[in-house]
């Protein structure tokens, strides 16, 4: 937030020191606002120009995006106002170089002068706010880290009973239609289990019912009298 409201500050600035630089002179006591638009791709010439067709026409685009990149927040835009109106002022300097032979630098009023100044001051101000503001999704992200997350979905409403789901040891809330299988009890190992016949196994003597038994298991045996 901090960084959006600072970067567009810098931004706004460059705009506006870019917008009143045509109003100052530029070469030789001439104003940014003399020099025509078509001047700047087919030469300089001596022809003054009207406001609305100078260099002025350019800036006040570049204006109109560096308020609607503040307005939305959009690096990109308040950068690719920072580039127009550097590279208008650079192509001019190109061509009144070409028409002067040589660009100069005076402080009696001849050469180079305080608009040209503004215009480059300007548009590397509008690029340096680019670079300070965070962005519409640096802001999106931050809200987002802000709200609290709900770490689960809510369960529907036929399955009230799993909520909430817990991932710490210990029985389960989640229940399942099947049912639950059955553990054998253990009874020892098995006697016909040919991998444990080499356990001892204990002597047991004939079961009633058993081949051999000489107990009659209809008619079982009764304690002889006492005398």
């Amino acid at each position: 937030m901090i960084r959006n409201i600072l970067g567009s500050l810098v931004a706004l600035a460059g705009a506006a020191s870019a917008v009143l630089s045509p109003f100052r002179d530029w070469y030789d006591g001439r104003a940014g606002q003399d020099y025509r638009v078509r001047d700047l791709f087919g030469g300089i010439t001596a022809t003054e120009s009207g406001v609305l067709v100078s260099i002025l026409l350019p800036f006040l685009f570049a204006a109109l995006l560096v308020i609607a990149g503040v307005v939305l927040r959009s690096r990109i835009a308040v950068a690719l106002a920072g580039l127009v109106v550097l590279g208008f002022t650079i192509l001019w300097m190109v061509r009144q170089g070409q028409a002067e032979g040589a660009l100069t630098v005076g402080g009696d009023g001849a050469g180079l002068q305080v608009g040209v100044a503004n215009a480059l001051a300007g548009g590397v101000l509008m690029l340096i706010g680019a670079l300070l503001m965070s962005g519409r999704g640096a802001g999106a992200r931050a809200r987002r880290e802000r709200e609290p997350v709900e770490p689960y979905a809510a369960p529907p409403a036929d399955q009230v009973d799993t909520w909430p789901p817990t991932q710490e040891p210990g029985m389960s809330t989640h229940t399942s239609p099947w049912p639950e299988p059955e553990v054998d009890p253990y009874t020892g190992p098995d006697p016909h289990d040919p991998r444990t016949r080499s356990y001892p196994q204990a002597e047991r003597g004939p079961e009633p019912g058993d081949p051999g038994d000489p107990r009659d298991p209809v008619h079982p045996p009764h304690r002889p009298p006492e005398r």
